[in-house]
């Protein structure tokens, strides 16, 4: 109950913060404290001190709905994580790693006797899609990844430094 009211607020602060400061560039907004992902509203918040600088629509797994239990659930975790470190040369364009599975994700796994999977990322296009961006971001098409287009991923990478706290919500 406490991780869905938080999730409430949380999606309430980036709908009323969105809706105060619509428009703002990458170019121009300086580095995040914040990357908050929305799953049910397929979106992502670039955030400093509270206030949301940039919002995406983003593309996730086959089945977003729930946490990412296991290697291969098609799944978007959700948690606190950390954009631990970046890969220029990533298949689908640049990335950003997110630090899953975490020390509870391990656990979790440990205890159902599965993987929990790794390899979670903020990435780019699918380089092999015959859709444009704009289609391509209407569909969940990762294996459990956030897509964003690739001109997207050029203004997050500017204003995201590894260690980037990012928290991804239901």
């Amino acid at each position: 109950m406490r991780a869905t009211l938080l999730s409430t607020l949380t999606t309430l602060t980036v709908t009323i913060a969105a809706l105060v400061s619509p428009g703002l560039h990458a170019s121009g907004m300086g580095k995040v404290d914040l990357v908050v992902i929305t799953k049910s509203e397929s979106s992502m918040a670039l955030l400093r001190d509270g206030k949301i600088l940039k919002q995406y629509r983003i593309a996730m797994g086959d089945l977003p709905a729930g946490h990412k239990l296991k290697e291969g659930d098609q799944r978007t975790p959700q948690g606190r994580y950390t954009l631990d470190y970046k890969k220029p040369d990533s298949a689908y364009y640049k990335s950003i790693h997110i630090s899953y599975p975490n020390e509870e994700d391990k656990l979790r796994a440990k205890a159902l006797g599965i993987r929990p999977g790794g390899m979670i990322m903020i990435h780019g296009q699918n380089p092999k899609s015959p859709l444009p961006p704009e289609q391509a971001q209407q569909y969940n098409w990762t294996d459990g990844c956030i897509a964003i287009t690739n001109a997207e991923m050029d203004e997050v990478w500017k204003v995201v430094d590894e260690g980037t706290p990012i928290e991804i919500w239901p």
